[in-house]
């Protein structure tokens, strides 16, 4: 949803490199999903003589800039970066203030996706306490009794301009600050106007009382901060204790860090939402955990944990703050990974990038017996080269000892609760759902347990009973939807184990949760998720596996998936070289206003993901049915002018699926058949019916949706760019869903 951004430097810049920054950092969060964006700047040293009396009626004549304090600028706009770009070129231009340099200098910077308030530079980020901007605060997530706040701060004589419940907190900082009877340090202040806060969030703040200071804190929605020097490929990849970040000095305008008695050249300091925005700056990050609070100071900074409300409620005499102690990690990803590479769109690039993904999501945890190097994180030379080859699949080529294995060290300890668990039940939202529908028959018939799937939102709407024999699969790619993190908390108050399965490391799910499996997928721009999709698959199959491999009944079956998903990758490059083909088909479909999609068994998956992927980016109205309804009611909509997609590969469902076909003929059905390469009865004798047809590999029937849906992600993009939308922005939508 919203990005926050955020910078302190402890070395002389100038204005213009500082907001330079600050927009890059924006640009990067830009796949989050936003409607208008702002940013703040400045210390009290920088004063400008322009003050703005900020007035509801003269901030409409004014799109672009409505707030100049002394000390920090605000600069705001509706629609997309470029509208600050200008707004910010524009006022810098007027304010002669773009050399202008400071010794130590912050900023905070933020792109809003509407929740409370129409999309307007009114309603947008940063929000001040008052017009000098004292104190401003830009925030990821929802406050839940801010109505209740504002009644009381109207009550004592504050004046609100936007409908946001955002700007409660300021207005509560400046409360604050001006009636507490000693003075505070900025930390003490926000942890006190936190305390008041309910709901989920993460919030970064600055003010002018405090100038060359940052305070974020993280209670719900993500935060990080990343940390640099310029003798970065030295620092230690651990967290310095609480005494060696106090002995942090400024000495002749750098900072210095005490440990050992060596000193370190000057430090960055970078706060966001996502790792996106601070890989190219750095890849040493704190991944602030919920209730952390985080104070840059004097080139320095500490951590913090914050007083739960349970805690201020049973433990009375706790400090509502304590120093606490965060491992400084090391970023994984690189700066490539957030660029284009010479492809049109994100989503373009990503769907490219698949076979590698499905590479990376094996490697290390699909192995052969024999290897020699089954400890190292990386998938053997040999399972490589099986991988990169498309040599014949049959495990007669390998002898008894050479057969491939499952190897999954994160749920090795909990493989026997798994194993005797009542039920198996997988929880999550839109695209991650839709994976856990492709593998839930394939978990069935290998683990002979109950499975149940589970939308994340309706499991809270229903609160049902969770057993602590129940096992919990959380699967997010982001690791920090809202509603799925409501439904693993319920879970836990539960006592049934949970498990995460997720794209993101040190995400929330992956922390919160007992064990779990990173998917491995690399980063993902597009928010609409697509290697993402296919990697958790791959993912579920290999838990499958991994919990059947005792089975001698099963050994046959997992055997034939194993070596099937070594072929995978090479598969799917096969697909994506019939680009072509598929943009053929998109330019026919165009102009359409709805299309269908028919799937049956593993691929009313590929239907229900078909059909979303349409929906969320050409707007094109689409549906995802199961082919066993069609005669409850879908068969109405079917005539010669309706597009029907039909997935009818090879598989124990593809009689079912040819019945299906021909009662669409037998009404004048459009359609546009899926079928497998191998496939010639169905493919000739539905050519002459003038169906389209789309050829596809074939591979076992539970990794056949993951090759499926490569020619629907393609038409997809394709629809969407000759539609004249926004392929990896589409409106409306976020990448992480971090509200309910």
């Amino acid at each position: 949803m919203c990005g926050i951004f955020g910078l302190l430097f402890s070395s002389p810049c100038s204005t213009s490199f500082v907001v330079d920054a600050a927009l890059t950092g924006l640009r990067r969060l830009e796949y989050r999903g936003y409607d208008s964006s702002g940013v703040a700047w400045g210390e009290p040293g920088l004063e400008l003589e322009l003050e703005l009396e900020l007035e509801r009626e003269e901030a409409t004549t004014r799109p672009h800039t409505d707030l100049f304090g002394k000390g920090t600028r605000v600069v705001k706009a509706e629609g997309n970066i470029s509208q600050l770009e200008k707004a910010l070129e524009l006022y810098l231009s007027q304010e002669n203030d773009r050399e202008r340099k400071v010794a130590c200098v912050s900023a905070i910077a933020h792109t809003r996706w509407a929740t409370h308030g129409v999309p307007s530079t009114l309603n947008s980020h940063p929000q001040v306490s008052n017009p000098q901007a004292d104190f401003a605060v830009v925030h990821n997530g929802i406050i839940t009794n801010y109505r209740a706040l504002k009644e009381f701060l109207i009550s004592q004589g504050e004046h609100f301009v936007s409908e946001t419940d955002t700007e409660v907190i300021p207005k509560l900082c400046k409360y604050i600050h001006e009636r507490s009877t000693t003075p505070l340090s900025f930390k003490e202040l926000v942890s006190q106007v936190v305390r008041e806060l309910e709901g989920a969030f993460a919030l970064l703040f600055k003010s002018n009382y405090y100038p060359g200071e940052l305070v974020g804190c993280k209670c719900g929605s993500p935060l990080l901060l990343g940390i640099k020097t310029n003798d970065d490929d030295d620092l230690e990849v651990s967290m310095p204790s609480p005494t060696s970040r106090k002995m942090m000095e400024v000495e002749q305008g750098g900072v210095g860090l005490g440990v050992g008695g060596d000193k370190q050249s000057p430090r960055e300091f970078y706060f966001a939402s996502d790792a996106s925005a601070i890989i190219e700056h750095t890849k040493r990050v704190v991944v602030m955990e919920d209730n952390d609070l985080v104070h840059l100071k004097d080139g320095g900074y500490s951590v913090y944990s914050l007083q739960t409300k349970r805690e201020r409620q049973t433990e009375k005499g706790k400090a509502a703050l304590t120093e606490t102690n965060r491992v400084l990690q090391t970023l994984e990803i690189g700066v490539e990974q957030i660029m284009k590479g010479g492809y049109d769109h994100f989503m373009q690039k990503e769907i490219h990038e698949q076979p590698e993904a499905l590479i990376e999501t094996m490697r290390g945890r699909l192995l052969l017996h024999g290897d020699t190097d089954l400890e190292s994180p990386g998938m053997s030379a040999q399972s490589l080269q099986r991988v990169k080859s498309l040599s014949a699949r049959s495990s007669s080529e390998y002898s008894e000892d050479r057969l491939p294995f499952i190897k999954l060290g994160g749920l090795e300890e909990y493989l026997e609760n798994i194993v005797r668990s009542r039920r198996l039940i997988f929880i999550a939202c839109g695209t991650s759902f839709h994976a856990c529908v492709a593998a839930r028959q394939l978990v069935e018939e290998l683990t002979c347990l109950p499975v149940t799937l589970e939308l994340a939102s309706d499991l809270l709407d229903r609160n049902p009973p969770l057993f602590r024999d129940d096992t919990c699969f959380f699967v997010s790619q982001s690791g920090e939807t809202a509603d799925t993190l409501k439904a693993l908390n319920y879970a836990k108050s539960k006592g049934s184990l949970c498990i995460g399965i997720t794209n993101t490391v040190g995400s929330s799910i992956s922390r919160e949760t007992d064990c779990g499996v990173h998917v491995n997928a690399g980063c993902e721009i597009g928010v609409a998720s697509t290697k993402a999709y296919t990697c958790q698959i791959v993912v579920i199959v290999m838990i499958a596996l991994k919990l059947s491999e005792d089975s001698l009944k099963r050994s046959k079956r997992c055997e034939e998936i194993m070596n099937d998903l070594l072929e995978l990758p090479n598969l799917v490059r096969q697909v994506l070289q019939e680009e072509d083909k598929i943009k053929d088909l998109a330019e026919e479909l165009a102009k359409e206003k709805s299309l269908l999609a028919f799937g049956r068994g593993y691929n009313y998956a590929t239907a229900l993901e078909l059909a979303l992927k349409v929906k969320e980016l050409s707007y094109m109205h689409s549906e995802g049915i199961l082919a066993g309804e069609l005669k409850h009611g879908p068969l109405a909509l079917i005539d010669e002018h309706m597009p029907a997609v039909v997935i009818a590969t090879r598989d124990s469902l593809r009689e079912k699926m040819w019945s299906t076909i021909q009662q669409l003929l037998a009404r004048k059905g459009r359609l546009i058949l899926l079928v497998s390469k191998d496939d010639s009865d169905m493919s000739d004798y539905f050519s002459s019916a003038k169906s389209r047809l789309i050829q596809v590999p074939t591979v076992t029937d539970c990794l056949q949706t993951i090759v499926n849906i490569i020619p629907f992600q393609l038409l997809s993009y394709h629809l969407t760019v000759l539609r004249g939308f926004n392929v990896d922005q589409p409106r409306n939508l976020a990448k992480s869903v971090t509200v309910e």
